[in-house]
């Protein structure tokens, strides 16, 4: 007798791969700067991701400079201070400032005080100092009505289109950064050195290579003399790091320049750069820095929820004037310095 055999018929089941839990893309053709990550669902957690990907997300801020993480769940300003430690560590306190900023939490600060009227130039973060965060990070918690965009712009091509001649004259002599602090424009040395204590600030300014002479009880002056263009520390490139611009008198409109001169010598104003040796750096220099800045200068609007993660070193960045509450604050990590 035969043995019937039943076959069991199974249908081919389809295998679905993974799907990426994030899309990454350009910002702006022909824009190798940002990156922008945007979740691929609403479920995606931002924190966890982003600690799983510690490791891509720094090779891509090398290659780019900065990434902009936009369409997360980023609900105020604990996420945001809990983003930048899953990715980034301990965050670090806002010293030696200065631009007026005020802490919010956690060494968490407002990215600035200035008027909404005013432009600020684009710059490195605290290039002036002895020392300078390698990581800065931007949250937009509320968005301007209008303007309010956060420029920024590659230090790589930075340095790559500035001329020659004028590479080599900041190579050789430097700039130098000059404060006034005490004046009745401008900022406090007790708000910058966060001590009522002269002898503190003198000894702060000896460690960090800063040249402090007290004009009055209450007028310092504080001289820092540093490259305006150095190498990045992972990558070996050469960058455009410095706020030679952003420092100087220039930066301000006409009218206050004027006010300000009427009262003070060139020597004596708020804030303002010159080369190394001390001498004005030429009105045709600072026009073509500009100009190389604005062929550089990438923009975006802001959305509410936005966190953009620049390298300092790789990025300049700036503020367009805005319209409307914009509340954009600010945290930093990685310390680096001039003496490493």
């Amino acid at each position: 007798m035969t043995k019937t055999l039943k076959v069991e018929r199974r249908t081919r089941q389809t295998v679905q791969m993974n799907k990426p839990l994030v899309t990454k893309n350009l910002l702006k053709e022909g824009k190798f700067l940002p990156i922008v990550i945007t979740p691929n669902s609403e479920e995606v957690d931002l924190f966890k991701w982003a600690s799983k990907s510690r490791e891509e997300l720094n090779a891509f801020l090398l290659k780019h400079g900065g990434i902009l993480f936009r369409g997360f769940k980023v609900e105020g300003i604990r996420d945001f201070h809990t983003f930048i430690r899953e990715i980034a560590g301990d965050l670090l306190e806002y010293k030696d400032h200065a631009t007026p900023r005020s802490a919010v939490k956690n060494q968490i600060y407002t990215s600035t005080d200035f008027d909404s009227d005013q432009w600020i130039e684009l710059h490195n973060e605290m290039a002036y100092s002895n020392e300078w965060p390698m990581k800065i990070f931007f949250y937009c918690n509320i968005a301007a009505v209008s303007g309010g965009e956060t420029p920024i712009a590659d230090s790589r091509r930075i340095y790559q289109k500035i001329d020659p001649q004028i590479r080599k004259k900041f190579e050789d002599k430097q700039v130098m950064y000059v404060r006034n602090l005490g004046l009745t424009l401008g900022m406090k040395w007790q708000d910058v050195f966060q001590t009522e204590l002269k002898e503190e600030v003198e000894e702060i300014c000896r460690q960090n290579a800063m040249d402090c002479i007290w004009k009055t009880d209450d007028h310092l002056r504080i001289e820092q003399i540093r490259p305006a263009i150095t190498d990045h520390p992972v990558t070996g490139a050469p960058l455009w790091f410095n706020q030679i611009t952003a420092f100087n008198l220039t930066t301000l409109n006409k009218e206050i320049r004027e006010e300000i001169l009427r009262q003070y010598d060139v020597q004596d104003v708020p804030k303002n750069s010159f080369y190394g040796d001390g001498t004005e750096i030429e009105p045709e220099v600072l026009e073509h820095i500009r100009k190389v800045y604005e062929e550089e200068t990438v923009m975006f609007s802001w959305q509410e929820g936005d966190i953009l993660m620049l390298d300092n070193m790789l990025t300049a960045h700036g503020r367009s004037p805005y319209t409307g509450n914009r509340r954009t604050l600010v945290g930093m990590t990685e310390t680096c310095s001039w003496n490493k």
